[in-house]
């Protein structure tokens, strides 16, 4: 892994893919952020309580979006808005990164975030030079599922009941994909 990560990140605030801008969250996004954050669907599976008016998304943006480089908005290009957010969070120590994703309804099943997503991985194996890349997702939530293995992730193992996630106990997939992985794909 490259010692200057963080300068890394900061050189790649911007991703575009052939569809997609990775960038910065902006105080436009907001409404895009109550979008896909006050949506029961989009929520369901996380365990983030999403939020329930303007205020409440300008703040989310505010407080976690610009708390650290790697967490992304997903602009559509053509219509240049905000669809979503991928968060990449860096484990320095073990040379890899786990990554969380939510996108608008309305987006669903488009292959927006197996887009996003690649875009990511290659940032951590190309430009990070990252040994690992991990992520897990609740069972039930099959479309994340397809995402990362259309990425090339592996199925590691199902943790039974792991998480609370809206008052219910969730069993965990865990998925992983690893440097060669990557190169030999």
């Amino acid at each position: 892994m490259k010692q200057n990560y963080k300068e890394i990140l900061y050189d790649n605030e911007t991703i575009a893919t052939q569809r997609l801008i990775l960038r910065k969250f902006t105080k436009n996004d907001a409404a895009a952020v109550l979008d896909y954050g006050s949506n029961a669907e989009v929520l369901k599976y996380l365990k983030w309580e999403g939020v329930k008016t303007l205020d409440e998304a300008l703040a989310n943006i505010v407080n976690f979006a610009w708390s650290a480089p790697g967490i992304y908005a997903i602009q559509e290009k053509a219509l240049s808005v905000c669809i979503g957010c991928v968060e990449l969070r860096l484990v320095p120590k073990h040379e890899k990164a786990t990554f969380a994703y939510i996108l608008s309804k309305s987006h669903w099943g488009k292959g927006y975030m197996t887009e996003a997503l690649k875009a990511i991985l290659r940032l951590c194996f190309e430009d990070l030079q990252l040994n690992r890349v991990e992520a897990c997702y609740s069972v039930g939530n099959d479309g994340s599922g397809k995402v990362m293995t259309n990425c090339g992730m592996v199925l590691e193992g199902v943790a039974k009941e792991q998480e609370k996630i809206k008052g219910k106990f969730m069993d965990i997939a865990h998925y992983g994909i690893t440097k060669s992985m990557w190169e030999n794909m």
